[in-house]
């Protein structure tokens, strides 16, 4: 690993694997910092390992990321896997740990390419042992092929909830029932954008396919599902809920939740970008522009983590940062820049007409993500429930990051990536205020682990 190099790419899914292959055909002296053993990212996980049954029950989007997967690695761009990132800043240093020695290395230009995580939605007994989000059961399935053996419950909302259920039906796995959480009026709400929406019907076309091809396989789905409880002593043993105005209760040793996907910015929070919320996405991003140049120079972001958009979305973004920084180094005009960013820009434009209908429809409703139930852990590493959280708004400390120093909710070993959305959400509703760019947490260095040692190593060098 060098000490600079001209592009930095953090992140091997679609955006930074575009981003990195079209800049280093271009002549850029570009390294890829993946902190995954092989590129794909969390969607095209394991995508050159997998074996053919498996990428066919996971279907042919997830199969289309090997041809991403071998364009980059038949490009000039140096490659480092298992590579953490643990700081960015303004200076353009990036803080790396690569096979158990950290260092600090440089460049021209950075591409924060994170990707997108699982929206924490704490609710009664989600930290129970069997209690485990959606995305984490697919990725045990992409890597490793493992499914539950005694079946599951599946419950919340959005779109890889479906997506699944489906993959799970093909390989056998017993669902139990699948709870969809997503509220009757979201469909009004959806209805606007029902005609953009068509122009992307492909996106429809599948999840209708998905759903019908549920039904005839015997899966119970059940719509407008509320108040969902996991329950157990110790583990999770059995399932509740509300639906129709009674009370259900399934026995199970496995639940699998989904509320949607949140950009990671712990990174671009870290290097001091701007970050605004999207009252659309219910999610922070970085400010940025048509090129994914963010509010600090050199720096840009692309793919989910600059925004939530999808997989082919984040790889025509990725290939458009990529044009603007080989640009920016020289290796392009800016003719040749214009004229090659012209296809991705209309892939991109076609791709993204499904969003405004997708986000209404799976708008997550506010007494869902506010925490009700005062006794609900928020904070899992701290222990903080939402109780203790609105008695803090109540003695007058108004924003998340007083009631971070107050409660010391955010303050844990996950500095906060799985409280920080609903922290906000309730210190907004106690308040009576509306979320906004100035309600997360603060980001600070070291973004990832870091022990004493690898510090002291770093030191030894530098010397």
């Amino acid at each position: 690993m060098n000490n600079h190099y001209q592009m930095l790419v953090i992140g091997g899914g679609p955006a930074g694997l575009a981003a990195a292959t079209i800049a280093a055909n271009s002549g850029v002296s570009c390294a890829l910092l993946d902190e995954q053993p092989a590129p794909g990212g969390q969607i095209y996980r394991a995508v050159e390992q997998a074996p053919e049954l498996r990428a066919q029950l996971l279907g042919a989007d997830y199969q289309r990321g090997k041809s991403l997967v071998e364009n980059f690695r038949a490009s000039r761009a140096v490659y480092f896997p298992n590579t953490s990132v643990w700081s960015v800043n303004e200076q353009r240093e990036v803080g790396v740990n690569y096979q158990g020695d950290s260092r600090i290395i440089t460049a021209d230009h950075i591409l924060i390419a994170s990707g997108a995580m699982e929206r924490p939605v704490p609710f009664t007994g989600w930290t129970l042992p069997g209690v485990m989000y959606a995305g984490s059961g697919q990725i045990l399935f992409k890597s490793a092929g493992a499914i539950p053996e005694k079946g599951v419950v599946l419950a919340g909302s959005g779109p890889l909830l479906l997506l699944l259920a489906w993959q799970y039906m093909r390989a056998g796995v017993k669902i139990k029932a699948m709870l969809d959480m997503t509220p009757l009026g979201n469909r009004i709400m959806a209805l606007p954008e029902l005609p953009r929406a068509l122009l992307a019907y492909q996106y429809l076309t599948k999840g209708m396919t998905l759903q019908r091809e549920l039904k005839q396989a015997g899966v119970e789905i059940k719509n407008l599902v509320s108040d969902l409880r996991a329950e157990g002593d110790g583990q999770l043993e059995r399932v509740c809920y509300r639906h129709r105005g009674r009370e259900h209760t399934i026995e199970t040793d496995l639940l699998m939740t989904h509320f949607g996907v949140i950009p990671h910015v712990w990174l671009t929070q870290a290097a001091g970008c701007r970050h605004l919320w999207n009252e659309s996405q219910q999610c922070w991003h970085p400010q940025h522009d048509e090129w994914g140049a963010t509010s600090i120079e050199g720096i840009f972001v692309a793919g989910d983590g600059a925004g939530i958009f999808g997989a082919k979305s984040a790889e025509y973004a990725g290939y458009l940062a990529g044009l603007q920084m080989s640009y920016a180094a020289g290796a392009v005009t800016r003719g040749e820049r214009n004229q090659q960013a012209i296809v991705y820009r209309k892939a991109m434009k076609r791709d993204r007409h499904i969003r405004p209908f997708l986000e209404s429809y799976f708008h997550i409703p506010r007494e869902i993500l506010a925490v009700q139930n005062n006794d609900t852990v928020v904070c899992r590493c701290e222990e903080i429930t939402a109780g203790q959280i609105r008695e803090a708004v109540a003695n007058g400390h108004q924003d998340s990051n007083q009631v971070k120093y107050f409660t010391r909710c955010g303050m844990g070993p996950c500095q906060g990536r799985q409280c920080a959305q609903a922290v906000a959400h309730i210190v907004a509703d106690a308040g009576g205020k509306s979320v906004s760019g100035q309600s997360c947490f603060r980001g600070r260095p070291p973004v990832t682990p870091l022990n004493l040692e690898q510090l002291a190593q770093m030191k030894r060098r530098q010397r």
